[in-house]
């Protein structure tokens, strides 16, 4: 198998100008980082492990350090892990003071029995594992608290980068040598979201899915409406019955947006390699490593394709 991976930076309403070469650098870096992993013989879970983190390290990203605040101010953070070898699940929620909570999500997976930890149970757990904790102020940017006042004083919609039926989000895909695929996704959820507030991000089969059988797949976009969908697993339903990775994206947003006016956006990957970067929000950062060559976008129809070294 020839090895691929997939990065998203969240759906977006759009992104200002200056904030455009940041974002486009901050995905290549994370697809580049994830691929250099598959070509050293690393593991689609490695590789998504990786290229998440490295969106979560930086603060152009709502994930890890970037994070957007909830209504108190505070940063609450939520990601989730996939094997498609053998549907192993890590996923935590609600969790603050760590920069990398995919890792502690993968922790979840191969350290527990258990699928998802949340809030002070979670936080316990990473201090087990010797986690670091990091103060709430590392991870928190002056962009989010921007946003926070934009959003409290009503005019945050026409403006902010996340208007309240969108949430930046990260994730990745990856298919490696030995067909594995994996997925993993991380978010700091949506502006002046209610304390505790919880979206799709940690959730398996909305989320994100990965079943060597079929694929793999990282979902962005309003968390509630991918939540009532199971975006991630009805898109792949519909490669389990024959569709293209193209098709079945196009079917499951197109779905989610006529039923409950939700947008969003996909990566998704299936077991052959095909690869498909899909939304219906405005924008959506994307970027894609296979063949030893990188591909980038921001919008609809800027893609950019460079060689690897």
């Amino acid at each position: 198998m020839n090895p691929v991976v997939l990065v998203h930076g969240g759906g977006a309403s759009s992104i200002s100008g200056d904030r455009k070469e940041r974002v486009r650098q901050g995905i290549s870096k994370a697809a580049t980082g994830g691929y250099n992993v598959l070509k050293e013989g690393g593991s689609a879970v490695d590789a998504v492990e990786e290229a998440v983190t490295i969106l979560e390290n930086d603060p152009e990203f709502n994930a890890g350090c970037g994070s957007v605040l909830n209504t108190e101010g505070d940063v609450e953070m939520d990601a989730s892990i996939m094997d498609g070898k053998d549907l192993s699940t890590g996923a935590v929620s609600a969790v603050r003071n760590i920069a990398n909570p995919v890792k502690l999500a993968r922790l979840v997976m191969e350290k527990t029995p258990h699928c998802f930890l949340t809030g002070e149970g979670a936080s316990k757990f990473a201090a087990e594992m010797g986690v670091p904790e990091v103060a709430m102020e590392e991870l928190i940017t002056e962009r989010s608290k921007k946003q926070l006042e934009k959003e409290k004083h009503g005019n945050g919609a026409q403006r902010s980068d996340y208007p309240k039926n969108s949430a930046g989000t990260v994730g990745a895909v990856a298919l490696d040598s030995k067909g594995n695929v994996a997925y993993a996704t991380s978010t700091g959820g949506i502006v002046n979201k209610m304390v505790g507030r919880v979206g799709d991000s940690p959730c398996v089969g909305s989320g994100g899915y990965a079943d060597n059988n079929i694929g793999a797949i990282s979902t962005t976009g309003h968390g509630e409406s991918i939540l009532k969908v199971n975006l991630a697993r009805l898109t792949l339903f519909h490669m389990e019955q024959g569709k293209t990775v193209e098709e079945a994206a196009d079917l499951s947003l197109g779905y989610m947006k006529s039923k409950i006016k939700g947008l969003g956006g996909l990566i998704l990957i299936s077991k052959t390699g095909d690869w498909a970067a899909k939304w219906t929000s405005t924008s959506m950062p994307w970027a894609a490593a296979k063949d030893n060559k990188l591909h980038v976008g921001l919008d609809l129809g800027d893609t950019t394709i460079t060689d690897l070294p």
